[in-house]
């Protein structure tokens, strides 16, 4: 009689969330540890509590019900995974991390993106290094591909600034 009535049982309001689910803080730099890693969040999350979903393929980081930052899961131990647009609002307050920032290490963007930062601290000098972050914070809206299409085009002209790489962005 107690299986008949735990068949008709009503289904959970939401599907189940398949995940391990930890509470922690991010720290100073941004990271927030699970399973032995480091994973990066936006740098004005820092000191925050955020929850960490772990999944097989992934962790999300929430706070407020709201993903926060997504990351591949890291199944081996002491590794760090950055997303380099974590860190671009605190590169806006300290330009001159722009060379040393390990978060940007290893970003693989394309030549015309060193090209352009070239162009702009030769024209402008220490104010072309915050022109070229302004350019890399549109990345923050835009995919790499059509920020670098918008940067060739604008490399073009004889002046060029972060206004310019945006205008490219819009079309017609």
């Amino acid at each position: 009689l107690l299986e008949d009535r735990a068949a008709f049982l009503p289904l959970p309001a939401v599907p189940f969330d398949a995940c391990r689910k930890a509470s922690t803080t991010a720290d100073r730099l941004s990271l927030v540890r699970f399973d032995c890693n480091d994973y990066s969040v936006p740098v004005r999350f820092a000191h925050h509590t955020v929850v960490v979903k772990g999944y097989t393929d992934r962790v999300c980081v929430c706070r407020r019900e709201q993903v926060i930052a997504e990351h591949d899961r890291r199944w081996d131990k002491e590794r760090v995974a950055f997303n380099p647009l974590h860190y671009l609002e605190l590169l806006e307050r300290k330009p001159g991390a722009l060379d040393h920032a390990r978060p940007l290490a290893d970003w693989g963007l394309p030549e015309c993106f060193a090209l352009l930062r070239t162009r702009l601290e030769q024209e402008a000098c220490s104010q072309g290094t915050r022109e070229f972050i302004a350019v890399l914070r549109l990345l923050e809206k835009h995919p790499v591909d059509r920020v670098a299409v918008a940067i060739k085009k604008a490399l073009r002209l004889r002046h060029c600034n972060r206004d310019v790489v945006a205008q490219y962005l819009y079309p017609d």
